[in-house]
Formats: structure tokens, C-alpha cells, sequence
């Protein structure tokens, strides 16, 4: 495996409780392939998730694309990318019982399994795979020039990393099947109206709007964002009634935390918690 096909930054949070808390910054590094997700690329994610799960102090992750190389005068730039899809070499001449086991163990369910809050950062193409990765994280912020798609069915195929139920749950059912038909691209603009992103801001201020978003959710306590996580994924797996209920057990077992006590006397107090974790 390209042992640099992912690089991990752990950059650290200051005021984090407890103490040693940082946000995990993966960079997909292909970019002279616009970050195209390979066999490799999903190895290096799968790997980053099992780290960061086992990690206390990993309190957000932040997925990104790296930016194009510079090019030599007079040749043409390559466009900044989220990740452009997968690696399309690597479907040529495979039959189903060739690409099932990797579709059954993948990055995209393994980013969306993780119980640490997941950003992703999207700056230009996230098409294909890079618009389910994209989906498997919990929030999505990108920039004006960011795009995603579903062009699989150009290839003859179908989204297979999840985006066919994920768009659904978050665009609805027509717009869903619209992109997955037609295999057009959105706009970040679009996107955002649509509820596919967060927020959109200028390529310039990208990195900084999501690390202020991470940094904001890396100070709450680790434990009640965990807990926060699994409640609102409930509502995808459940029906309302249920749900209900399920959100309900989760409230009340907090009051057996430190942190929910910790918490409202620092209201109380009015003072900044110091969470313990637990």
C-alpha cells in the first residue's frame, strides 16, 4: 500500500476537556488524480478509523482533498478536488464476485460507523465515491466551487458506497433519484439549498469556517457528543415512535454522568465546564 495515500495530522484543541483532546485531519493524497478513492485509499481510511475510534483524545475527524500540484508555465492546472470519484482503472475486467468482498468491508461504512463526529471538507469535485464519502460523514461544509455528483450511470453502473440511501434520506426521494439518473452535477449553491451541505463558503475561507465548526464541537464533552451522535442516527433507523423512545432512554441515562452534572453547575456558575468524559 502508498503508505502516503492518506496523511493524518492531529492537530491539537486548546481548551479541550478533558485535556489532550485534538481534531484528526485526513488528507486523501491523490492529487494528481483529483483523489480518486483506490484499493488503497480505502485501506489507509479504514485504518485512520479504527486509530481514531481507539483514541480518547481524537474528538472530531476532518476529511479533506488535497490541493492540485503546481504545474510548469504554460500547462493547464489541475482543478481542486474533494475526491473525484473512484479510481475507474480499477473496475475494468471485474466480475462480481471480484469487487464484492471489497464493497462489503469499505471506507464509506467504516467513516460512517465511527462514533467520533465526522466533517467533511469539500473543496471542488466530490463526484461518485467522493460524494459518498462525503455522505458518510456526519457534516459536510464546502466551497463555492465544490461539486458533487452520482455519475455512475455513465459506466453502466450505480452509486455502491451507500449514496443511493443516503441521498435519499437527505434530498428525498425525487431529487435523489434525479441525480442518480441523470448523473448531473450540484452546485455548491444548490447543494446547500438542498440540505446536502451545511454551509458553503470562499475557497479561501474553507479551512478555517471547518475548523471552527470542529473546535466548537471538540470542546463539548466527548461523552455526551457520542451519545448526541447515536441519538440523532436513531431517527434513520426508526420510526418516530420509537425513536422517541430511544432519544428518551438516552437523556435520562445521562443524569448517572459526571458530565451532565459538571455541565449544569458551570451554567449554574456561570463558568466554563471542565468535562471529565464520562
Amino acid at each position: 500500500m502508498d503508505e502516503d495515500v492518506l496523511l493524518v495530522e492531529n492537530l491539537p484543541v486548546e481548551g479541550s476537556s478533558p485535556a489532550g483532546g485534538v481534531i484528526s485531519v485526513w488528507t486523501l493524497n491523490r492529487p494528481e488524480k483529483l483523489n480518486a478513492l483506490n484499493k488503497d485509499s480505502h485501506t489507509a481510511l479504514k485504518q485512520a478509523c479504527d486509530e481514531a475510534e481507539a483514541d480518547d483524545n481524537v474528538r472530531v475527524v476532518v476529511i479533506r482533498g488535497a490541493s492540485p500540484p503546481p504545474v510548469p508555465e504554460g500547462k493547464r492546472q489541475k482543478p481542486a478536488a474533494f475526491a473525484a470519484g473512484a479510481d475507474i482503472s480499477e473496475f475494468a475486467g471485474k466480475n462480481s464476485d471480484e469487487v464484492r468482498p471489497f464493497f462489503e468491508d469499505n471506507a464509506w461504512e467504516r467513516v460512517w460507523n465511527l462514533s467520533k463526529p465526522t466533517i467533511a471538507m469539500v473543496d471542488g469535485f466530490a463526484l461518485g465515491g467522493g460524494t459518498e464519502l462525503a455522505l458518510s460523514c456526519d457534516l459536510r461544509i464546502a466551497s463555492t466551487r465544490a461539486k458533487f455528483g452520482t455519475p455512475e450511470i455513465n459506466l453502466g453502473l450505480i452509486p455502491g458506497g451507500g449514496g443511493t440511501q443516503r441521498l435519499s434520506n437527505i434530498l428525498g426521494y425525487g431529487k435523489a433519484m434525479e441525480m442518480v439518473l441523470t448523473g448531473e452535477m450540484v452546485g455548491s449553491e444548490e447543494a446547500l439549498r438542498l440540505g446536502l451541505i451545511n454551509d458553503v463558503v470562499e475557497p479561501e475561507q474553507l479551512e478555517s469556517r471547518t475548523m471552527e465548526m470542529a473546535e466548537n464541537i471538540a470542546k463539548k464533552s466527548p461523552y455526551t457528543i457520542k451519545v448526541a451522535k447515536r441519538a440523532v442516527r436513531s431517527a434513520l433507523d426508526l420510526g418516530m415512535s420509537e425513536g422517541i423512545l430511544a432519544e428518551r432512554s438516552e437523556f435520562v441515562a445521562l443524569f448517572d454522568t459526571e458530565d451532565k452534572e459538571i455541565g449544569v453547575q458551570a451554567f449554574l456558575e456561570r463558568k466554563d465546564a471542565e468535562w471529565k468524559g464520562s
